[in-house]
């Protein structure tokens, strides 16, 4: 029975790394226990998608795939892949390389965005804003990235240029985005929401600066800060804001998603389940569920 059902993590052996700055199995353990959360945190967000009325799962969509790429990149990183060995900056004549995981930045590509879609949404900003702070969010990620892979202080630049589109999205969804919650009468619940994401987005650049950008820290003190911020970021918001959700009206806040799209249902109902609509769909014409 010992021989098949093996405790140990053997990731490292089945795939090992070849930087001076590794991941450890203490590290890949850490690794596999985050990835464990956010496959329960799926699992868990898909199950209660069924509870919700037609037309208010748009949430429900956003962080279910949120999730599912945290599950997937923090599954490759736990296993040891999706990495590149890195020359560190004042430290090359010494040879000191470090592994950069590429994946965590791809998981942010897709969890930053989820959040702020979901601030623009429920705050009623146009939809022109929700694009414009989502690709200030790659911006910022990508800038990141870039600067991981740089083996010169000249990294440091890209690491101004991922701070200032930073500020630039803290500054729209804290002032902008307030503004239009509180025209839509949401202000409390989205001040609670937007203040926490942006509290833990200010500790990345931090964090990221400690890690992949100095060198000050190893791989696996690296990732038990990533980890814990993800964790805190990605389920957290996504949990508080199904919860926070059970008192919202989707129709006053024109966020029910029908088969026409965003409209308005300020009575509560939608208007394909309505008889007089019902009367003006053409015979034969084709239409779809609510999301």
């Amino acid at each position: 029975m010992a021989s098949i059902i093996d405790p140990r993590n053997d990731a490292l052996r089945t795939h090992p790394p070849s930087s001076v700055q590794v991941l450890t199995t203490n590290g890949s353990n850490w690794l596999w226990a985050v990835t464990a959360v956010f496959g329960v945190t799926l699992l868990a967000l898909f199950a209660h998608k069924f509870r919700a009325r037609g037309g208010e799962r748009f949430f429900h969509y956003l962080f279910i795939v949120a999730n599912f790429v945290g599950l997937i990149a923090y599954f490759a990183m736990a296993a040891d892949l999706a990495w590149d060995s890195i020359v560190q900056a004042n430290q090359r004549d010494n040879g000191i390389t470090r592994q950069i995981f590429w994946a965590k930045y791809v998981f942010w590509v897709v969890s930053f965005p989820a959040i702020i879609i979901a601030l623009g949404v429920l705050s009623g900003i146009s939809w022109a804003t929700i694009f414009f702070n989502v690709v200030l969010s790659w911006i910022w990620i990508i800038s990141y990235l870039i600067a991981a892979y740089t083996p010169s202080n000249y990294k440091w630049g890209f690491f101004a240029f991922g701070v200032l589109a930073h500020l630039f999205l803290a500054l729209s969804t804290l002032q902008h985005g307030l503004r239009s919650s509180t025209r839509v009468g949401i202000r409390r619940d989205y001040t609670m929401l937007a203040g926490y994401a942006n509290f833990l987005w200010l500790l990345y650049p931090i964090a990221w600066g400690v890690s992949d950008g100095g060198n000050v820290i190893g791989i696996t003190q690296s990732f038990i800060f990533f980890g814990i911020l993800d964790l805190l970021l990605v389920v957290g918001f996504s949990l508080a804001t199904i919860f926070l959700s059970r008192r919202w009206d989707y129709g006053r806040l024109n966020i029910a998603f029908t088969q026409y799209g965003r409209v308005p249902t300020h009575t509560g109902t939608y208007p394909e389940k309505g008889a007089a609509n019902a009367a003006t769909i053409p015979a034969g014409t084709r239409t779809t569920a609510a999301v």
